[in-house]
């Protein structure tokens, strides 16, 4: 056989190979294709119809905790009687349509709703709304303050009870934002469990129960976010959570998996005056100290020396000092326990009755705990030397008397001099002799502040009404002239110092703390 023979059979098997295959992948492509078409009409005999369940009730750990904690719940109507005023709506800067101010700009924003379209000057019924916790089954109920302090009338609903009984006001107490009011039902209520805030970690489940936007029994779940958020107050110190809280939720519970009450709502942080993922709580353990006293008196009494302590700690500023911790005492009031002692501007506390004072906090619970009239023994540098000084204990509402956020008591306008515009948000007047007398000023020197407009500037930095500016940027004042030289030379984005007195201090973490 020749080559040429050989070549062409190759040629010709090869050929017959190819159209082989490509026959038999035709053939396989119209099976499949022919398997994979439904003709019209054609049934399935052999597939079994889906069937609905019944409904059976699924057990879970969030629906069970709300059928056994609902019932602890109720919805709180506070009305009042209020006159809004143009001059009034002026020194707010508000709106008479938003009672609460901007809420864009209204870090604890309250959780009240606010009348619309009333008429200036009129008094008019006005009607807020929030939410509580049954914590005694003979009527007792834990809410926020700020739900039912103006309130002439309290209306309390529970869950799953259209009646709406009349509520009296036990007692409140404003530093923490707590009131405690009763019902009389007629029958004993489902008290909440209380449990322990101290044991809730950051990511603990926390649930949330109340009447936002006047929807009664919302329950929302979410987790703690963190822990001790300082609030607008000295002795709110908040748990946060991302549970859904709305304006309405104020004074309901924050709960745990178990169930079991960690805490009262009480603000959100909110630019849209609802909820973005950010509320807060008081820690149950705060509120028990409060209402316990509440039940017992009526009121709750803390314990103060008197005296003003720096806003943070500064390992500088207490190294110049001798201290590498301590309470900083930036002022000391006038005939107050810690005055009668002997403390002075610039002392460290370091100790307290032999515990360790690391921080200002420390010595502010230490101090609110004690008992009123008993003495304690505060250790101290002094210009880096250690002393013991034994201080008596006083009632914080008596040593703070000219203080009317701690004393509760409305502040007069000074009757002589006119108070002048400055910039920054607030208002000064020059201090005469009667000024320095009435509110125990003796030195030399300042102007007095009359108003701080909220949000403004001025308090930002902190400054308050009453407060008395010695120095801004270093530059001594003496008179209202002195402020508006000061302000003539300074340009937007120029930092701004001010040195001041605080002859009423104002309650808070900010410039001098009252202890």
């Amino acid at each position: 056989m020749s080559l040429f023979t050989t070549i062409r059979r190759q040629k010709l098997l090869s050929f017959s190979l190819l159209l082989f295959t490509l026959s038999l992948g035709i053939l396989i492509g119209t099976l499949v294709n022919s398997g994979v078409r439904a003709e019209r009409g054609q049934t399935a005999v052999d597939a079994t119809p889906l069937k609905i369940p019944n409904p059976v009730e699924l057990a879970t750990a969030f629906s069970q905790l709300a059928k056994k904690v609902e019932p602890t719940v109720v919805n709180i109507r506070a009305d009042y009687l209020a006159r809004d005023t143009q001059s009034s709506r002026n020194r707010r800067g508000q709106n008479p349509q938003d009672e609460e101010g901007d809420p864009g700009f209204d870090f604890f924003h309250r959780f009240f709703g606010s009348p619309f379209g009333q008429t200036p000057e009129m008094p008019f019924r006005r009607e807020g709304t929030g939410s509580g916790v049954v914590v005694d089954a003979n009527g007792y109920i834990l809410t926020n303050n700020h739900v039912v302090e103006k309130a002439d009338r309290i209306k309390v609903r529970l869950t799953g009870d259209t009646t709406e009984y009349d509520a009296k006001l036990i007692g409140s107490d404003r530093e923490t934002d707590l009131a405690v009011i009763k019902i009389e039902p007629g029958k004993k209520l489902t008290a909440a469990k209380i449990g322990n805030s101290d044991a809730v970690q950051v990511g603990d489940w926390a649930v949330a129960i109340g009447s936002p936007f006047g929807l009664e029994a919302t329950v929302t779940a979410g987790i703690i976010s963190a822990k001790d958020r300082a609030g607008t107050e000295q002795f709110q110190h908040f748990l946060q959570t991302d549970a859904a809280i709305n304006p309405g939720n104020s004074g309901g519970p924050l709960l745990n998996i178990n169930g079991e009450l960690i805490g009262i709502n009480t603000a959100i942080a909110t630019r849209s005056g609802g909820y973005q993922g950010i509320g807060f709580a008081l820690p149950i353990n705060t509120a028990v100290k409060s209402y316990n006293q509440i039940i017992k008196t009526g009121r709750v009494t803390r314990g103060s020396i008197g005296v003003s302590l720096g806003t943070q700690a500064n390992p500088e500023l207490l190294e110049v000092y001798g201290a590498n911790a301590g309470a900083f005492v930036v002022g000391v009031e006038s005939g107050s326990p810690a005055d009668k002692a002997g403390l002075r501007e610039g002392d460290v506390i370091v100790s307290m009755n032999g515990k360790p004072v690391r921080s200002g906090d420390d010595l502010v619970n230490g101090v609110a705990d004690a008992e009123i009239g008993s003495e304690a023994t505060l250790g101290l540098l002094r210009d880096g030397k250690k002393r013991d000084v034994k201080v008596t204990i006083g009632d914080r509402t008596r040593v703070w008397a000219r203080n009317p956020r701690i004393s509760g008591e409305q502040a007069e306008e000074p009757a002589n001099g006119e108070s002048t515009e400055a910039k920054f948000g607030l208002f000064v007047r020059n201090l005469n002799e009667a000024d320095r007398e009435e509110i125990g000023f003796k030195e030399q020197g300042g102007v007095l502040v009359t108003r701080v407009d909220q949000g403004s500037f001025a308090d930002d930095v902190g400054l308050a009404r009453n407060d008395i500016i010695m120095s801004v940027n270093r530059r001594p004042v003496n008179s209202v002239d002195d402020i508006r030289k000061a302000q003539s030379g300074l340009k937007p984005g120029d930092a701004v110092a001010f040195h001041i007195k605080r002859a009423r201090p104002t309650i808070g973490r900010r410039a001098g703390e009252p202890e």
